[in-house]
């Protein structure tokens, strides 16, 4: 039984790094690396989610711009059609969708709102939870 999103964020926490679309790549760049975190959520008027801006963004403009791209906005490097959940979408869903879009942050939003970002690391540590808890389950099961 996989357990919602909700269940992640209730134990790690809500906070997500934010930035506006005219953020420079080389303000987001240190952004990341002093969050040591490897996606920064772009929003946009009332907080709303605009984008995402991964680290594989940096390495896609370094590619086709070189030094200039560090001058160059998140909004015009960014992901603008950004997958976002909801509380109540499954480990298991999330997992799924990450793995066959083959990216490894998705935004949380309610009403609308980002409340929340979960990473294919969130995931995979929920993931071992719920077989250590099983294991224990059928341990307990058969010596019972």
């Amino acid at each position: 039984m996989s357990v919602p999103v909700k269940t992640i964020l209730d134990v790690k926490g809500h906070e997500v790094v934010t930035a506006g679309p005219d953020t420079t790549l080389a303000e987001a760049a240190r952004t990341l690396s002093e969050h040591r975190i490897g996606a920064i959520v772009i929003v946009g008027m009332e907080g709303r989610i605009s984008g995402i801006f991964t680290e594989r963004d940096v390495v896609n403009a370094l590619a086709r711009l070189g030094k200039d791209s560090l001058d160059e906005t998140v909004g015009s490097l960014m992901t603008s059609k950004v997958y976002r959940c909801k509380e109540e979408t499954t480990v298991n869903e999330l997992m799924e969708v990450m793995t066959a879009r083959r990216f490894r942050h998705v935004p949380v939003e309610s009403k609308g709102k980002l409340i929340g970002i979960i990473s294919i690391g969130d995931v995979v540590k929920s993931r071992i939870r719920e077989i250590e808890l099983e294991t224990e389950q059928i341990k307990a099961y058969i010596a019972g």
